[in-house]
């Protein structure tokens, strides 16, 4: 978990930024807001009431020092929007409606500069005055086109690298000079050229970090690695032998910390509106209402869940009833079989073990296998403080590395939990030395599996044949070879000087998902407006989704050359709705067989009311003439009709629902849609009319509640029935 943390962010909002300037869309404060809002809703995103953030802004039309102090001379035009808190949803929309430009160029940046000092102060010091842990920003955004007095300049920065509490100072210009990254601005008067070299000079002199916001707003895409703090998820000893009854035994005392970790996309929170809103009087708030400053509605609720247990009930037959879930034997996967273990059988089944990290065994580094790893890697370090405890494990290190071995250790990371077996990697660098450890399989969690050699074929006699169809031939394997060759990858990349590199470093990819989900969501905080479309991604994500195109040129030959070797044919589309009927358009083998009349396939199909959905359906399949449709759907409305009239009860209203089901996709997917229409407006009437045998509105219900009621034009395009016909058709 991250510290404590306190930045404040100075903001100019002089006339001056309201300008466009060297060929930009949008205006310098608006650019400058680019990237404030992303540091800005990047930290809201944590959610940490720890990281505290203010807004003062420079060169403003109003005076408001949010009662730090009197509004005395030298600090007109400064605006204090908030003193440091922990940032919502909701400062964030009230903040959008107050950073605008101002109309006066009117305010001194030190000034403001001075009041953020203050500001900081008072919010990360005791009542005694002396300072919290925190981490103190200030990151000032300015064109610097205002006056400054630079008077208390010294002074400030005295304040600010105060060893007790110093404050990083992060400044940002706009159109500011910057050797570093090769951006120097043409035509610059004489004001704003001074101010850049007083600010400059300021930053280096508190040891903080001077830059052009053009660099700041390209870095801005580069997505941001969560730094966590290290939770140890073991501490005890690494022993190789018995330390409890023997002496002779090799104890170190160890840490295990997490190497890496998986990134996961923030989670979606599912609300529900209230409906008790509509009743008279107040109503109360309940527990899980969304209320509060970041959520002032209270028409929305949490959704909760609640979890139930149901068995068959021997009492009734095909019914089942409610139990609590203390009346319920657990129950334990291995593999895809559920294996019950009653309560007094527990006790033999739970191993009781204890916190301990042993050494079993020893295997050469080129015979382990690399598919065996089961889990995300872990450090396994000395003992903080220990020396002798560093000495050993270094020795142990060293050992291993020097024998080319890796070790193998049985693992309890805490009291009573399962045993693991773990695989030690010898890990060495200039200023670090470590165990990294990785989860081993039990037997278990093996699965074997074979699979026929892909060079030559076994006959039923046994005899060996290296020539098929189904076996490459010495031109695929040649075409295949070349083609690989053609599309490597080691060689694409390219390091600062444009010399060959390795393409697609680890340190340059980043999951998008996880980036991409995060840049949304930052941008929505800030543009709330459903109709505007969401930006594309940034390039740094979605460049490795693709090979480098002059890659795929350069091997465009090799692969025609595949193509041909591999005979490769473009496989028909498959043909859907009125296209099902024509046979001549169907989709055919590329043999060019006709394989239902190779099986007998007959002209026409009869419903079989036994078989009735597969032989509607092979009715439908075995003909392309309309009137043949008809009488295969007049068919099938019989049998529904017919197990509808003979239901005692609704033991087949099951199987006509699932036959009605059928016939409204299948004819759907024909287009005829007319034809189904047809008969369910007389099978409703049929069902509320009892004409069926009796009140079947029971049935009625179920085919409402299924909405398999008329075929709309959402459903078929060539439908007449619009959506509010066929709404009103299930209200009826």
């Amino acid at each position: 978990m991250a510290g404590k943390e306190a930045t404040v962010y100075i903001l100019d909002l002089g006339a001056s930024m309201d300008r466009k300037r060297h060929g930009r869309d949008h205006t310098d404060l608006e650019w400058a807001l680019d990237y404030v809002w992303d540091k800005i809703t990047t930290t809201v995103a944590t959610g940490r009431k720890t990281a505290l953030m203010s807004v003062v802004g420079c060169r403003t039309d109003e005076s408001d020092l949010y009662g730090l102090m009197d509004v005395a001379e030298g600090y007109e035009n400064i605006t204090v929007f908030s003193e440091l808190k922990q940032y919502l949803l909701s400062d964030i929309r009230r903040l959008q409606d107050k950073l605008k430009p101002s109309k006066t160029n009117e305010g001194d940046l030190v000034s403001a500069l001075a009041v953020a000092v203050h500001l900081m102060d008072n919010a990360t010091q005791n009542k005694a005055g002396k300072p919290l842990k925190y981490d103190r920003r200030i990151i000032i955004v300015t064109d610097g086109r205002g006056e400054m007095d630079i008077s208390d300049l010294e002074d400030i920065a005295t304040k600010i690298k105060d060893a007790e509490a110093p404050i990083e100072i992060v400044l940002l210009g706009v159109d500011f000079d910057d050797p570093d990254y090769g951006y120097k601005e043409e035509g610059k008067d004489a004001r704003k050229a001074n101010n850049e070299e007083v600010l400059k000079g300021f930053v280096e002199n508190c040891d903080g970090n001077f830059g052009t916001l053009a660099e700041a707003i390209e870095q801005l895409n580069i997505p941001r690695l969560k730094q966590t703090r290290p939770i140890p998820s073991f501490r005890g000893q690494l022993t190789l032998g018995d330390a409890e009854h023997f002496d002779a035994t090799l104890t170190i005392d160890v840490e295990r910390y997490p190497c890496i970790m998986l990134a996961k996309p923030p989670t979606a929170s599912s609300f529900v509106v209230r409906t008790d809103l509509g009743t008279a009087g107040p109503v109360d708030e309940g527990p899980n209402d969304i209320v509060g400053e970041d959520h002032p509605m209270s028409n929305l609720a949490a959704v909760r869940h609640q979890r139930g247990y149901q068995i068959d009930d021997p009492d009734e037959p095909g019914n089942k009833k409610n139990v609590e879930m203390e009346e319920l034997e657990k129950g334990y996967e291995y593999g895809r079989t559920a294996v019950h273990v009653s309560e007094s059988d527990m006790n033999v089944v739970k191993l009781e073990t204890k916190p301990a990290l042993e050494l079993i065994g020893f295997i050469r580094e080129e015979e382990f296998d690399r598919y065996l790893p089961m889990s995300r890697t872990n450090f396994i370090v000395p003992q903080k403080g220990n020396q002798q405890a560093q000495l050993a494990l270094s020795s142990f290190i060293h050992a291993l590395f020097e024998g080319g071995l890796y070790a193998v250790a049985r693992l309890v990371s805490k009291e009573n939990k399962p045993p693991l077996v773990i695989l030690l990697s010898p890990r060495i660098e200039p200023d670090f030395e470590c165990l990294i450890d990785v989860e081993l399989p039990f037997e278990e969690d093996m699965r074997r599996y074979k699979f026929p050699p892909l060079n030559r074929k076994l006959t039923v006699s046994g005899k060996v044949i290296t020539e098929h169809k189904d076996l490459p031939t010495a031109d695929l394997t040649a075409a295949m070879d070349a083609y690989v060759d053609a599309m490597d990858l080691s060689t694409c990349g390219e390091d600062e000087d444009g010399n060959p590199d390795e393409y697609a470093k680890p340190s340059d990819t980043y999951a998008p998902l996880v980036h991409r989900i995060n840049h949304i969501v930052r941008w929505r905080a800030t543009h709330p407006d459903p109709t505007l479309p969401i930006p594309e991604p940034p390039l740094i994500l979605s460049k490795y989704s693709t090979p480098p195109s002059d890659l795929v040129e350069r091997a465009a030959s090799t692969m025609e050359a595949l193509t041909r070797a591999a005979d490769v044919k473009k496989v028909p589309p498959k043909v859907k709705g009125r296209g099902k009927r024509r046979r001549a358009e169907r989709e055919k083998p590329l043999s060019g067989l006709d394989v239902d009349a190779l099986l007998g396939a007959p002209a026409s199909v009869a419903i079989d009311p036994a078989n009735l959905v597969p032989s509607f359906k092979q009715a439908l399949a075995a003909t392309d003439d309309i009137a043949a449709i008809q009488a295969a759907a007049d068919a099938m409305a019989t049998q529904i009709r017919s197990l509808v009239k003979s239901s005692v009860g609704d033991s087949r209203y099951g199987r006509a629902l699932e036959a009605l089901r059928v016939m409204r996709d299948e004819l759907t997917e024909l287009e005829e849609p007319e034809i189904y229409n047809d008969f369910v407006r007389v099978f409703k009437k049929e069902l509320v009319g009892d004409e069926l045998g009796g009140d079947r509105r029971e049935m009625w219900w179920r085919v409402k509640g299924s909405r398999y009621g008329l075929i709309d034009q959402r459903r078929s395009l060539i439908s007449d029935v619009t959506e509010k016909e066929a709404e009103e058709f299930l209200k009826g």
